[in-house]
């Protein structure tokens, strides 16, 4: 299905992969310096995991620090936020009050140009925060992480539906493999969902088995893949040039 969201100067759509790095400082300092590294390797988006950030709930901190993030990014790469949880493969915890009272804050204070959701909040805390975030012009992507396992093929589509059905404005899913059928599995409902589902899709299977998930976007239907310069925020990852080569040798256009 022919769906298209743009965000700044970039496009995504279904038969394109856009390439994203993640910071994962600690510090202002360690973040800047990392920033200024990740420029340099010119992907589409930057998202800035702000559960490795230390004083991610020091509201001052927090403003000084992106601002000083968006002076290094520029104009043009689109500023991915992404506070990823403990029970999803992050770093801390948070309650469900403190979460949305950060999200809510950042969205508030248009802090982020996306921003990533996670679909195991809430669903009346989430459908409002989506409904917020829209009114400030940022853009939503509603994600679930399975480090676990790889769902059905059925279960992975439908929770991509739900995820379209909560208005997000992408839908994106990570599941572990233990096999290559499972990474199989994650291809063909990422396939099957992209011919039904009306927003664009992004979804990955990790670790070392799902590599080719990550290659594979543009005829599978995934518009971002996450690559990394030097640590990675996710297992699996390819280094942004090797990303960018495969995707260029396996382009389907």
């Amino acid at each position: 299905m022919p769906k298209k969201l743009q965000v700044k100067q970039t496009i995504f759509t279904s038969g394109e992969t856009k390439i994203a790095v993640s910071l994962t400082s600690s510090t202002q300092i360690q973040l800047r310096q990392e920033a200024q590294q990740v420029v340099t390797a010119k992907p589409d988006v930057v998202e800035w995991r702000i559960d490795f950030y230390t004083n991610v709930l020091d509201e001052e901190e927090y403003l000084i620090t992106h601002h000083r993030l968006k002076q290094i990014l520029g104009d043009d790469i689109i500023l991915l936020t992404t506070f990823r949880t403990q029970q999803e493969g992050g770093v801390r915890k948070l309650t469900d009050k403190q979460y949305f009272k950060l999200v809510n804050w950042i969205i508030l204070n248009h802090l982020t140009d996306m921003l990533d959701l996670e679909l195991m909040r809430s669903s009346p805390e989430i459908t409002h925060t989506i409904s917020l975030a829209h009114q400030k012009g940022i853009k939503v992507i509603l994600s679930k992480h399975d480090f676990q396992r790889t769902p059905t093929q059925t279960e992975i589509v439908v929770r991509l539906k739900q995820m379209a059905a909560l208005q997000a404005d992408i839908a994106k899913i990570a599941v572990m493999p233990h096999n290559a059928d499972d990474v199989l599995t994650l291809l063909n409902a990422t396939r099957q969902a992209d011919l039904v589902i009306s927003i664009p899709l992004i979804t990955m299977s990790m670790g070392q088995l799902g590599k080719i998930s990550r290659l594979s976007g543009p005829l599978f239907g995934s518009v971002l893949s996450f690559a990394a310069l030097a640590k990675t925020s996710a297992p699996g990852q390819l280094s942004v040039a090797a990303l960018r080569q495969a995707l260029h040798i396996l382009s389907y256009k």
